[in-house]
């Protein structure tokens, strides 16, 4: 008898395993968001926040600048694009050369904001300062209300949707001073701002939120306003506030599976509190 009972135990174990693949989690599924760097820490913690009740989803988040992503959009390299600007004419000729559709889907809004050393006594610029700054045909602290001594500038490079952003809505379309230092991201442009008293830089409202107490942010003034206008979410959201700008998520034709699930959180009130937590303007 006693034969006979471990007998039925061993079957009983050999079926047990036999049946483990059945019981086996769901495949992990991936999904690629590349692009924009001044979006980064935005669409990192909207990712954090998607993958705690959803842990079959695998997300990678990478920089580079709003060209890289389009780019890799064009030729098929990341399921998700986020950009700081809309595609240029010759980015969507490329796509349909390319067989891919883009969609463009506002996620959110951000201010480009200016900052310099906090022991720099200039406390705003107008628009028309900044242009002149940033072309290099004022070169000196003297000429807006400074001390004299040099401006240090310091710029994003030309593949980052910020820098294309700035160009065409601050300087009128005009070429960047060759004196301008070129960094590869915003992070860079802070550490580099909060290290030299004669430098200034522009970067994303919820970047300057994040460097407050190491960098200083100045008012800016359009034309047409009566005083210099401080960046926060409620002076984005009015308009009130010159230099801002959407945000964009774009996939290759219309979003579907998991990449629309996660853009669909996004978009939720749960991704719009995300939003305005981070230093961004929520779009709803």
């Amino acid at each position: 008898m006693k034969k006979i009972a471990l007998a039925l135990l061993l079957v009983t174990a050999i079926t047990g395993c036999d049946s483990g693949p059945s019981q086996q989690s769901a495949p992990v599924q991936t999904l690629s968001i590349k692009g924009s760097d001044t979006m980064v820490h935005l669409v990192s913690s909207w990712t954090e926040e998607f993958m705690k009740t959803h842990a079959e989803v695998d997300i990678s988040v990478t920089g580079g600048g709003s060209g890289t992503g389009i780019a890799a959009l064009i030729n098929g390299t990341t399921d998700i694009c986020a950009a700081s600007r809309g595609m240029k004419e010759k980015e969507q000729k490329l796509a349909g050369e390319n067989k891919v559709f883009p969609v463009e889907i506002p996620v959110a809004r951000d201010g480009i904001v200016l900052i310099v050393h906090p022991e720099n006594p200039v406390n705003s610029l107008t628009i028309d300062q900044l242009r002149l700054i940033y072309t290099g045909k004022m070169t000196n602290w003297k000429e807006v209300g400074g001390p004299d001594a040099p401006i240090l500038l310091l710029s994003r490079e030309s593949s980052s949707g910020t820098f294309v952003f700035f160009q065409e809505h601050v300087l009128n379309k005009e070429d960047f001073s060759a004196s301008a230092r070129l960094l590869p991201g915003t992070s860079a442009l802070v550490q580099a701002v909060a290290a030299d008293r004669g430098a200034i830089a522009y970067v994303g409202l919820g970047f300057a939120a994040e460097a407050k107490g190491t960098v200083k942010t100045l008012g800016v003034q359009a034309s047409g306003q009566p005083s210099p206008v401080l960046p926060s979410e409620e002076t984005v959201r009015s308009g009130a506030y010159a230099v801002s700008r959407p945000l964009f998520f774009y996939t290759n034709g219309a979003p579907k599976d998991t990449a629309k699930q996660f853009i669909d959180f996004c978009l939720s009130p749960a991704g719009q509190k995300i939003v305005g937590e981070t230093g961004y303007v929520p779009v709803s």
